[in-house]
């Protein structure tokens, strides 16, 4: 009967396994001695599996965390990656940008405003014939002239933004001498008539308080 109690023990602690085969000769007989004090004292052999099947359970559940660790591992070694690759994208804008910029401050300073645009206002100092100055409007947007029907030439002088700096200034050229001085207006580069422009002029002046 302890014959058979002892294979038991035997049975149920290497169940599902070869590893008694694989022991040695002294280790298999300190196995038998441990088989039998098992076979004298079940209760040992209770605590033992008891324990082993807690291990088992410990372990299990320690696998299951370490799978959920390197889930959360690779989803953020993903948020790295696009982090990295978001901040690669942006080096390059940066880049991009201070080469724009140098090529900014490498370009000649522009010694004029864009007035092609909006409502501008010259000083036109006279009409004459036969006078062709074109080759001083070039590079000169202070100065410039336009070509008339009867072939005359009328010249400006100045570029102004404010009718009332334009007027001003208009004041000045007569006062030296230019009698026939006026302001001609210009909208996006056309000569218009003052009429067409005269309520911007009205609320300027409004608005400046003169």
């Amino acid at each position: 009967m302890k014959t058979k109690v002892a294979l038991l023990c035997l049975a149920l602690i290497f169940s599902g396994m070869q590893v008694f085969a694989q022991l040695s000769k002294a280790e298999k007989k300190e196995w038998k001695k441990k088989a039998k004090e098992y076979a004298k004292n079940p209760s040992n052999l209770k605590t033992f599996t008891e324990a082993k099947q807690t291990a088992d359970n410990d372990n299990a559940s320690l696998k299951g965390q370490v799978s959920t660790l390197n889930s959360q591992i690779s989803q953020k070694n993903t948020r790295i990656a696009e982090l990295e690759d978001q901040l690669s994208r942006m080096r390059g804008d940066l880049t991009s940008a201070r080469a724009e910029l140098d090529q900014l401050k490498a370009a000649p300073p522009s010694n004029s405003m864009d007035f092609s645009k909006g409502v501008v206002f010259k000083v036109q100092i006279g009409a004459f014939k036969n006078k062709d100055l074109s080759k001083y409007f070039e590079n000169n947007p202070n100065f410039g002239g336009e070509a008339t029907e009867k072939g005359e030439q009328k010249f400006t002088i100045g570029i102004f933004r404010d009718y009332w700096e334009a007027d001003k200034f208009k004041k000045y050229m007569r006062e030296m001498g230019v009698k026939d001085a006026w302001i001609v207006p210009y909208k996006d580069g056309q000569r218009v008539e003052i009429k067409d422009v005269l309520e911007g002029v009205v609320a300027e002046k409004e608005a400046s308080g003169k």
